[in-house]
């Protein structure tokens, strides 16, 4: 769409107001994403997102693969964190299919959705700090993902788009040297989030640009369909590894931290003590994991057509930045009749206008920044 054009779409109010256009190339912008803004000098009087600069029909590509070919397309969804892409799908195949998987396949499961968890997490806050123009955490923290990506890439050959799982269960066992390469990570990993935190959780400046910034109720969080890190941010404790549990993690000990004002300040507290309980889960499913026999099955049997019967199912995980779920259905065939992806994205994208009305422009940066949208993810 030409920039004069869409520039109409928010009709100039009375007095001095200005309409910008921020993105969709734009170094504060979180991928291709696009916000027409109304501003009185630096206040926001009214601004609405545009969508749709990465669509690439994902759904519908899901549609002419067989179930086993789609697996590497969900990992261009989100990009940060690709691992949780892979397995929401494929439980959501699994169930349809009544596939159980194996306990070991489903540890190694846990233990790399986890460190993507923490990957994505890292993500989240180093681009927040450079936003609101702290660099030094996002050095701190890009170096320990560096280093999950070397787990990542040592255990499947890939870094980013890992495609990692298997309908029925993984592919391979964790390689000989995960142990020490986790030994290696965690005491660096929990270095760098005290770092972090000591940098910016108590920093004057940093208080001042998050604390009270794009504040969101939890009724209201709830009225747009806010899951994840942003609705626990507003007080609800809300999160589907203890609330509908899936895999293992009824098993295991974590805590599931909940803010109180739904601020910037919150999302940024949130995603930090959700990484600390990531690395407690990857503890105590790593060593139920080497509990079990080293020829413990990694696969259930699955036939290498598969045939889907004629039904429906929806199953969601709590992916890092919320509630993201696969409908799919069956019509008998090897191929799914109809996907739909359920991103937890595009519902915290939906309410920014409100979020940043009357908030500064420099707000609209910090509030996007800490929603984390991926525009893969939310444009599919």
């Amino acid at each position: 769409m030409d920039v004069a054009e869409s520039a109409k779409v928010i009709p100039a109010a009375a007095g001095e107001c200005v309409t910008i256009n921020i993105g969709p190339s734009h170094p504060a912008m979180h991928g291709t994403l696009r916000v027409i803004a109304e501003t009185d000098g630096e206040t926001i009087i009214r601004a609405e997102p545009e969508i749709g600069y990465l669509h690439r029909g994902v759904e519908k590509l899901a549609e002419n693969l067989s179930y086993h070919q789609f697996i590497p397309i969900t990992d261009r969804l989100n990009y940060c964190s690709a691992i949780a892409n892979n397995v929401s799908y494929e439980m959501a195949v699994e169930k349809l299919l009544g596939i159980e998987v194996p306990e070991k396949a489903q540890l190694i499961r846990l233990i790399m959705m986890e460190l993507a968890r923490i990957s994505d997490h890292i993500v989240c806050v180093g681009i927040l700090g450079v936003d609101l123009g702290a660099f030094t955490p996002f050095f701190y923290l890009f170096i320990q993902r560096e280093e999950i990506y070397e787990i990542f890439e040592w255990y499947n050959g890939a870094r980013l788009t890992n495609t990692f799982g298997r309908i029925g269960g993984v592919e391979a066992d964790l390689p000989p040297d995960f142990d020490a390469r986790w030994r290696e990570l965690v005491p660096n990993l929990r270095k760098a989030i005290d770092e972090t935190d000591r940098l910016l959780t108590h920093n004057r400046i940093w208080m001042d640009r998050t604390i009270g910034v794009s504040a969101f109720s939890a009724e209201d969080a709830l009225n747009w369909g806010f899951t994840g890190p942003c609705l626990r941010a507003c007080g609800v404790r809300r999160d589907l590894r203890k609330d509908e549990p899936y895999g293992l993690y009824d098993q295991f000990d974590f805590e599931v931290p909940v803010g109180r004002h739904g601020d910037v300040f919150d999302r940024y507290m949130v995603r930090m003590i959700e990484m600390e309980q990531s690395i407690r889960l990857i503890e105590q499913a790593y060593r139920r994991y080497k509990e079990l026999p080293p020829d413990a099955p990694l696969m259930a049997k699955v036939p290498k057509v598969l045939k889907a019967p004629d039904g429906e199912v929806y199953h969601a995980i709590e992916a890092p930045n919320g509630e993201l779920g696969f409908f799919i259905k069956g019509d008998g065939t090897d191929k799914p009749y109809r996907v739909r992806i359920r991103p937890p994205c595009y519902m915290v994208y939906q309410a920014f206008p409100e979020m940043v009305q009357g908030e500064m422009v420099a707000d609209l940066i910090a509030c996007l920044s800490s929603l984390n949208v991926i525009a893969g993810e939310l444009d599919r």
